[in-house]
């Protein structure tokens, strides 16, 4: 059992905190049971995982979590990257990690393709993304590109002035930041402009995790992916 803070294995973990870190392994941290449970059925091999009163002190997994309760379980994984595939969902500028992890969740749970990141977007192997993945991040395809490496037929989505999702058959849902949307680079590469139809005095717009899985549960109903 582990009983020194300046284990090797502890001292990874602290440093997988921080995403140059993480860049510069190649590695991410999960933490909880779901999370390495998840790992275990997605087929994916740990680099090792510490548990709490098992492998390691407890104060000293304690002092190495992300979560301020504390974790049972510790896995360290290697980063997954994929090329785009034939199917993608694009995002651009979607700086919130939070976001990254749910948008990776819904598309693992409703249609097959890859998550493809462009430019500005959050690490999805940050302590929060992978938490807000629950798991996903183990088995959906990831990549990071340019909206020009993403197939054709494309889609972006904007907040007013587009026809309704899932009409036109695509190969690339694009999406991007709330506040920002997509900006006009993206959208000229795109071949169409989806508007999803909020009630008169309802929100503005949505949270892009939110817009995501109302038109990926759209083009997974109508089967509208093209080919």
């Amino acid at each position: 059992m582990i009983t020194s803070k300046d284990n090797e294995k502890l001292k990874l973990i602290r440093k997988l905190s921080e995403r140059k870190h993480r860049d510069r392994e190649g590695m991410f941290a999960a933490e909880g049971e779901d999370l390495v449970e998840a790992a275990e059925a997605a087929g994916v091999p740990a680099v090792f995982v510490l548990r709490s009163g098992e492998d390691v002190e407890t104060a000293l997994l304690d002092a190495v979590s992300s979560l301020g309760s504390g974790s049972r379980v510790v896995g360290v994984y290697r980063q997954a990257w994929a090329p785009p595939g034939e199917r993608c969902v694009y995002l651009h500028g979607v700086g919130d990690p939070g976001n990254i992890g749910a948008v990776l969740r819904t598309t693992h749970a409703l249609v097959e393709a890859t998550v493809v990141l462009g430019p500005g977007c959050a690490d999805p192997h940050s302590p929060k993304a992978v938490r807000a993945s629950m798991g996903s991040i183990f088995a959906q395809p990831l990549a990071r590109g340019e909206v020009s490496d993403a197939p054709a037929p494309r889609a972006a989505l904007v907040a007013h002035g587009g026809e309704e999702p899932a009409v036109t058959p695509v190969a690339t849902l694009c999406l991007g930041a709330e506040r920002a949307g997509l900006p006009d680079e993206v959208l000229a590469a795109c071949e169409s402009r989806w508007t999803i139809p909020l009630r008169e005095r309802g929100a503005e717009s949505l949270n892009v995790a939110a817009a995501a899985a109302i038109v990926l549960g759209r083009i997974a109903s109508e089967k509208s992916w093209a080919g």
